[in-house]
């Protein structure tokens, strides 16, 4: 795991490059790298554990984001990748309800998901005039990134998982939608390289907590 997972910075880092540098080959090399580290880092943890169907939700999760990846290296993948990662973030949330009910989340959850639910409408009313015709796909995307997020925050009260994965599996979610807001703001505000700069190094991050909380 710990081979996979310097594999995977390391082709982080070269993708940060290529993005500074707006070198196609070097990011259409590095991305795919990078995303298939952080399924290997999940896939050997998998092995090593029980290979149970939190387990399994999560490595389909992580396939999906992968799927996504590769799909916004094409200027025309935008739909692709965020339907795939719309699917992967429900794979994260299937992965939760395999030890805590979905109709516990906001209970459990509490207070602290009032920042998240917060913190996504105010990025849908900010971007909503810049929308057009993909308002219902991003409303839909926000939703179940919610929904994620919520549910990885209640899973802390899940004693059938280690705490160390629980905690991992929580900061990887609001990671993982920390950086969706340099997606949202390269895509539909202003397009620079800064919103990748910081944005592609969170989400790898993310990933990478989430497989590791196999």
């Amino acid at each position: 795991m710990i081979p996979a997972t310097v594999a995977c910075a390391l082709a982080c880092i070269a993708l940060v490059v290529g993005e500074f540098r707006n070198h196609d080959r070097l990011r259409s090399i590095a991305k795919p790298i990078a995303s298939a580290a952080f399924i290997v880092v999940g896939a050997v943890g998998a092995m090593r554990g029980e290979l149970d169907e939190r387990s399994l939700a999560i490595l389909a999760g992580l396939v999906l984001g992968a799927i996504g990846d590769v799909a916004l290296l094409s200027r025309h993948g935008f739909l692709a990748g965020l339907g795939a990662f719309l699917l992967g973030h429900l794979a994260y949330a299937v992965a939760v309800g395999t030890v805590i009910s979905p109709r516990a989340w906001l209970g459990d959850a509490g207070i602290y998901a009032t920042a998240p639910i917060a913190v996504g409408v105010i990025a849908l009313a900010w971007l909503w005039p810049k929308l057009g015709k993909l308002r219902v796909p991003v409303i839909a995307y926000i939703a179940v990134i919610l929904a994620m997020v919520v549910a990885a925050i209640a899973q802390l009260h899940a004693a059938t998982v280690e705490l160390e994965r629980r905690e991992l599996f929580a900061v990887g979610a609001i990671l993982f939608f920390a950086s969706d807001l340099a997606v949202a703001r390269d895509k539909f505000v202003a397009k620079e390289v800064l919103n990748r700069a910081w944005g592609l190094p969170v989400y790898y991050t993310a990933q990478l907590l989430i497989a590791w909380s196999i």
